[in-house]
């Protein structure tokens, strides 16, 4: 269609254009093209990075109970760092410290181990000479399933101004082992800390540093389980105060799950009195969700259902 305009209406009438005036669809259009175009050249340049998911204390304790109970951690849900895989490692660690706030002298690096039995472990800290190898390097040796992330336990020693400390050091006899505290009555299970034991003592030398980690008085009895596995069923076994560590089988990485021992005439109150009973609970429990078609995204009500009455 022909339009005329008059000479004297023409700054009425036409005026300048712009991104103001771009129409919404077309600033959409524009950022879907610039995310295409982003997305590409992560994929084009893929093979020159890796990525570091680095799994903390404080990842662990928001996790168990909440969205995990059994293992430690889901790596999808800890920071993670895309990092080129000429950079050095010890220049990883200087991101670290810069993202996190950790200085690197009081950082130590554990690799994760897929276990026969399907758990997933912190399995040995990080060498000296690994940590003197690129971040490339460092995947290709230590990855022997070829995945395309590099997962790491960060081990940091707090103060109690949560300041970092000097990391102890650690020898063949030392073991790292990992503590959940069960609550019968509460029906709860969370994270509660980690320590060092020598593999020549006693699970009843730690007994009055788990009782001031989980706010126990220092006569109450308490009760360690060891949480072997959970697939296809779950292996959760009782672990006898009195005898040393290497003769548990314990290693680095193991998890120990306590509770104050139950009392004869308190066992009949609660559902699931010991650790191993409630494991079995979480393991054959089925959550079901129910949403409004006009809420998608958020929950009216869940229902809870055991596993073995699903069909």
């Amino acid at each position: 269609m022909l339009v005329y305009i008059r000479e004297s209406d023409k700054d009425k009438i036409i005026c300048n254009v712009d991104e103001k005036d771009i129409a919404e669809p077309q600033i959409r259009l524009e950022k879907d093209r610039e995310e295409k175009e982003r997305r590409k050249k992560e994929k084009a340049e893929a093979h020159l990075y890796t990525i570091i998911k680095v799994a903390r204390d404080d990842d662990l304790t928001a996790q168990i109970g909440k969205d995990i109970y059994f293992d430690l951690v889901d790596h999808d849900k800890v920071p993670s760092f895309r990092i080129q895989k000429q950079m050095p490692f010890t220049q990883f660690k200087e991101e670290v410290a810069k993202e996190l706030g950790i200085p690197t002298q009081f950082q130590r690096f554990w690799l994760w181990a897929k276990r026969q039995n399907h758990t997933y472990r912190p399995n040995r800290p990080l060498t000296p000479q690994e940590e003197a190898l690129t971040v490339g390097q460092l995947k290709e040796a230590a990855n022997k399933a070829h995945n395309a992330e590099l997962k790491l336990f960060l081990e940091v020693e707090l103060g109690l101004d949560l300041k970092p400390l000097a990391l102890p050091d650690k020898t063949r006899e030392d073991i790292l082992l990992f503590f959940k505290l069960y609550d019968p009555e509460k029906e709860q299970l969370r994270y509660v800390g980690r320590l060092f034991v020598k593999a020549s003592g006693r699970p009843q030398d730690i007994l009055p540093k788990l009782r001031k980690m989980a706010g126990f008085l220092q006569d109450d009895d308490v009760e360690l389980y060891e949480e072997i596995k959970f697939e296809p069923n779950v292996m959760c076994e009782y672990i006898d105060n009195r005898i040393i560590f290497r003769s548990c089988q314990l290693e680095d990485g193991d998890i120990v799950c306590f509770q104050k021992s139950p009392k004869p005439d308190t066992a009949d109150q609660f559902r699931y009195p010991d650790v191993p009973s409630f494991l079995v609970y979480i393991r054959n429990r089925q959550v079901v969700h129910f949403r409004s078609l006009e809420k998608p995204k958020e929950d009216d009500f869940c229902l809870e259902v055991k596993d073995f009455h699903v069909r």
